[in-house]
């Protein structure tokens, strides 16, 4: 009934052996008769038959029949193999039929009553339970795939040899063999697994007895794991919390379900200290069902196992004494004071003698992971400022010690400023006890202070200096102007007459400059787009950048639009990009990068304070030399530079600051030595008005008149004698009659007096006594409704919100040339 291996055949070549059979025989005849008559009849008869003998050998070894050589020993090996498997063992072809079965297998069929080799197919046959699982195994054979099932046969099963009384348990397993022609056979194993299933339900039995005692023990019990799913809790302690058995399996309960959010940081944090095991036990209140408080004392255990996985809690949970029993209000003070202890807002520890930690609260041990029971406190202040924490601790020990601090940096991933208190508390053991104030917070809103008011007191130290230079600036090129309207260009005095013109342009480019940083500067705002803006740059940035660096401009999609003076966004732009340039002289990449940004409330307090919002985000990223982490506070301040001497003037990035915030936005700075300096500028996103799109829209006026003469009465009201000067001279040489005043009170007695000859009012915005504005209001009061041009070094802003919202004005800047103050009476007097 045993096959040989894959149905014992060998592959050979049938036809072939038979057209060379027959080729032997013809020649063998042939030959015979050309030999019939000189050899003797009964060697040609020998002949015959031998030669019939070699071709049916012959035959057979070509065509696989006969097998010589190692061939049987092949077969033996093969069946011994699978004898020795112990499995029952039958390999079928792609039509199902058995061509082999072990000695394992042949006895099962032998039991089942069945006298020839079959398949597990037509094994179970006749068992209905099975037919599906039969039929799932058959169904991966056709699809060929390997397949496992296990079943469960009633007593009496002949086919599994079952005994009379008992069931059994098998598995029956298919695997495809893979052969060189693809033939498609099968290797079906039949296993007898009672033991195995036998041991596993008593197992299975012993853990529900186990699991029996533990539900009905009179004390609580649960199970937890480090992201707070509660795998176990005993039936007592759901009968505490009024919860349905049933409805906490699978992790559908929580420990935030039965626990405060301060209670659940207690019970997990343990499970991060890293320790294999560790025990600890603490009071706190549970909730019930109903709302109810159950007050409880735990003893949690929790840890790692020794391949470092996170091993599951092991909680048991004691209730305390109930009111008015003996000892419950012992019990209740304990109780309230080990809750007191654990939710304690400041960090608490307790310290051995020799400064390692016994027991510390939630909040102390969320200082540092490092923070934990069995560690020396030092070991987790910076190793700079240990030495101060010993001598701290060495102060308050000893008899009738008082409690010191000192302020340490916490080691974690940010460190944090601590503020330490220790004292002394108990002398018998030379333990202490430390409170833990977390100043992080703090130190950063000092710092934050003390920054913004430098550059608050060094703004108006730049106004200041600012508008009193204008003054001089605006007298220097005035009467430069003047002069160089006497000379012509071929005089000898023209030339040096031009150089102190550029000179003073020069330094009323500073000046400009200053007025920025101290965000006092006229600002022209207008909604835009900063796609637009940048692309237009390019071209700019490309020559200033020069062949080394690369530039790199990416846009973002969908661009809110922005509200920004266009002509100082784009100073921002080149000051940051001049710098950036001159950080990598060996060339790289310089990017510019837009987006839309939205910042929630937590991300503002780490954008120091930054109110939350809808920003437009401009990123200028260079890969160059990096800014120092030590200088990277003082980059903003004026005139500090790390450049050479005569390579910068360090009013580029105060530049940037003040225009940024006077726009009302935001700029940060990061920086990483030897990989580059990313700076981010944050400013509104504004949703524009029909109105102001079409204002957009508007072509800018073209280039002002050429012709800057005119007539009628001017009043010049200015305090500086030479402005007031060089203004006079110039507009009277420009054909205008001018009448001077050096106060407000002046102006306005002149103005009483010839107040119908004047059409025009220049005023200067800073004076003593009276100034512009205050000097604009009386007229308005007096009904005199004279145009006004004020001209001030200040910006436009800073005396705007003064007028009350009166708008009927215009502002020209010191420091101005004859032609620009020529240029701004002609437009408003419109003559």
């Amino acid at each position: 009934m045993r096959a040989g291996p894959l149905g014992g055949a060998r592959k050979g070549w049938p036809v072939l052996s038979l057209v060379l059979a027959i080729l032997l025989a013809v020649a063998t005849a042939v030959i015979a008769w050309h030999l019939r008559g000189s050899v003797p009849l009964w060697l040609l008869a020998a002949g015959a038959i031998l030669a019939f003998l070699g071709l049916v050998v012959l035959f057979g070894l070509m065509a696989g029949i006969v097998h010589v050589g190692p061939g049987d020993r092949g077969v033996a090996f093969f069946s011994g193999l699978m004898d020795a498997m112990g499995d029952a063992c039958v390999v079928t072809d792609a039509r199902g039929r058995a061509v082999y079965g072990n000695a394992a297998y042949l006895k099962l069929v032998s039991a089942a009553g069945l006298a020839r080799l079959v398949g597990i197919e037509n094994l179970y046959a006749g068992y209905p339970d099975l037919s599906q699982h039969i039929y799932r195994l058959s169904q991966s054979v056709r699809e060929r795939r390997a397949a496992v099932e296990e079943v469960r046969l009633m007593a009496g099963s002949s086919a599994a040899g079952a005994k009379a009384n008992e069931p059994v348990w098998i598995r029956i397993s298919v695997s495809p063999i893979e052969t060189e022609g693809g033939e498609g056979y099968s290797l079906w194993r039949h296993q007898d697994i009672t033991s195995d299933r036998g041991k596993q339900e008593s197992a299975f039995a012993h853990l529900q007895y186990i699991i029996n005692y533990l539900d009905q023990a009179p004390a609580g019990f649960f199970s937890a794991d480090a992201d707070g799913r509660i795998a176990y809790i005993n039936a007592t302690l759901a009968e505490w919390l009024g919860l349905d058995l049933e409805a906490t399996t699978g992790g559908a309960l929580r420990l935030r379900d039965v626990v405060s959010e301060a209670g659940e940081k207690l019970l997990t944090r343990i499970a991060s200290s890293g320790e294999a095991t560790l025990t600890e036990f603490f009071d706190i209140d549970l909730r019930a069902r109903d709302g109810k408080t159950v007050p409880v004392r735990i003893i949690h255990r929790t840890g790692h196992d020794q391949d470092g996985r996170l091993q599951p809690s092991r909680s048991l949970v004691l209730p305390q004494a109930a009111k008015g029993t003996e000892g419950a209000d012992t019990q209740l003070w304990e109780a309230r004071l080990s809750r007191f202890f654990n939710i304690a807002p400041m960090g608490i520890a307790e310290l051995d003698g020799q400064g390692i930690i016994r027991n510390a609260n939630l909040a102390f041990i969320g200082l540092s992971p490092q923070a934990k029971r069995g560690v020396a406190l030092e070991s987790l202040v910076a190793p700079q400022q240990r030495a101060q924490l010993r001598e701290a601790l060495a102060a308050v020990s000893g008899v009738g010690a008082r409690s010191t601090h000192v302020d340490v940096s916490i080691i974690s991933d940010p460190p944090r400023s601590v503020q330490l208190i220790i004292s002394g508390h108990s002398e018998k053991d030379a333990s202490y006890l430390v409170f833990a104030h977390d100043t992080t917070e703090n130190k950063s809103l000092e710092v934050q202070l003390a920054q913004g008011q430098k550059m608050q007191a060094i703004g108006q130290l730049a106004g200041g200096v600012a508008h009193d230079f204008n003054n001089v600036l605006t007298a220097i090129i005035g009467f430069s102007d003047l002069l160089l309207a006497k000379h012509r260009p071929t005089d000898p005095a023209f030339a040096d007459i031009m150089n102190i013109k550029q000179n003073a342009n020069r330094a009323a480019n500073l000046v400009r400059q200053l007025l920025a940083f101290s965000r006092r500067q006229t600002l022209r705002p207008e909604l835009l787009s900063l796609t637009d803006v940048i692309s237009d740059l390019g071209n700019l940035l490309g020559r200033l950048l020069g062949e080394k660096v690369e530039l790199k401009v990416v846009h973002g999609r969908d661009l809110g639009m922005v509200k920004v003076d266009v002509n100082q966004f784009e100073q921002v732009v080149i000051n940051l990009a001049v710098n950036a340039r001159d950080a990598m002289p060996n060339g790289g990449t310089l990017t510019v990068r837009t987006s839309n940004a939205s910042i929630s409330a937590q991300q503002s307090v780490d954008l120091q304070s930054m109110p939350p919002g809808d920003y437009v985000l401009c990123e200028v990223q260079d890969t160059g030399t990096g800014i120092p982490k030590e200088i990277l506070d003082k980059i903003w301040e004026p005139f500090f530079s790390t450049k050479d001497v005569g390579k910068g003037t360090g009013l580029g990035l105060s530049t940037v600051y003040g225009i940024i915030k006077q726009t009302g936005g935001f700029v940060f700075c990061d920086s990483v030595v030897g990989k580059g300096t990313v700076f981010r500028i944050y400013l509104p996103r504004h949703q524009p008005s029909q109105a102001a799109v079409e204002d957009g829209k508007a072509e800018r006026p073209e280039a002002k008149r050429a012709d800057h003469t005119g007539k009628g009465t001017v009043l010049l009201v200015e305090d500086e004698d030479a402005v007031r000067a060089f203004a006079s001279r110039a507009l009277a040489s420009r054909g205008y009659t001018v009448l001077e005043a050096a106060s407000g009170e002046a102006a306005l007695a002149i103005v009483a007096d010839k107040g119908d000859e004047i059409s025009l009012v220049i005023s200067d915005v800073v004076m003593p006594e009276m100034d512009g504005p205050t000097l604009l209001k009386e007229l308005r009061k007096r009904g005199i409704t004279i145009k006004v041009i004020f001209i001030s070094g200040y910006a436009e802003d800073a005396f705007e919100k003064n007028l009350e919202g009166e708008e009927d004005f215009a502002f020209l800047p010191k420091p101005f040339s004859l032609k620009q103050l020529a240029e701004a009476v002609k437009d408003v007097m419109g003559s």
